[in-house]
């Protein structure tokens, strides 16, 4: 038995839940990238970057892993500030995004258990510097911002907590350019001049 088997109760069921209320709230489609940040020592209890689990990283990559097989998103772990928050990916994945892969294999004390694990978990793993995802989870305010695409909108999740850890979440969209005419959706109207302003701008 784990040591702290009771605080690992449950985690992959409420990760499950809160991706799945991401998705939704983002409209979160096949393909896309899903950021997730993790500090499983603050999973325990503990102070970021104290006392890592392999343990709960396990169980927050099921909880992960069953939403993903119906989901189709594409996750993306982000290592700790000792890889420069480098993250771990399929090498196809980057191949798809024109992603450059580095040089590095992320191990509990220079990446952090939870890059640790799905790096070993993953057929082709790569490590790659940056990406900008779709929608992010952070779990134990990890700091998952930086690879985020613009704009991010934050999600309040029904669980507000894995384990002892805060989480926060975002899905992105895209900026809304313009002033005062901009129009951002298509209307459809008898004359044709779908979402036209008046005037001209030419």
């Amino acid at each position: 038995m784990m040591e702290n088997d009771a605080q690992l109760a449950g985690i992959a069921a409420g990760v499950e839940t809160i991706i799945r209320e991401l998705a939704a709230a983002g409209g979160l489609k096949a393909g896309q990238l899903l950021v997730i940040g993790v500090s499983t020592s603050e999973v325990l209890g503990k102070r970021i970057g104290t006392a890592g689990t392999l343990d709960a990283a396990a169980r927050i990559f099921a909880g992960v892993e069953a939403a993903r097989k119906d989901l189709g998103f594409v996750p993306a772990y982000q290592c700790c500030e000792h890889l420069n928050r480098a993250l771990v990916i399929e090498a196809d994945t980057a191949e798809r995004y024109g992603l450059e892969a580095v040089g590095a294999v992320p191990v509990p004390k220079a990446g952090g258990s939870m890059a640790a694990y799905a790096y070993r978990q993953f057929a082709q793993p790569c490590l790659v510097e940056e990406l900008q995802a779709h929608a992010g989870l952070d779990i134990g305010d990890t700091l998952i911002g930086m690879h985020l695409r613009r704009v991010a909108v934050p999600v309040r999740p029904s669980i507000r907590a894995i384990g002892s850890a805060h989480v926060t979440m975002a899905y992105t969209r895209p900026k809304l350019i313009g002033g005062a005419r901009a129009v951002y959706e298509l209307e459809s109207t008898q004359n044709g001049n779908a979402g036209e302003p008046s005037g001209s701008c030419d």
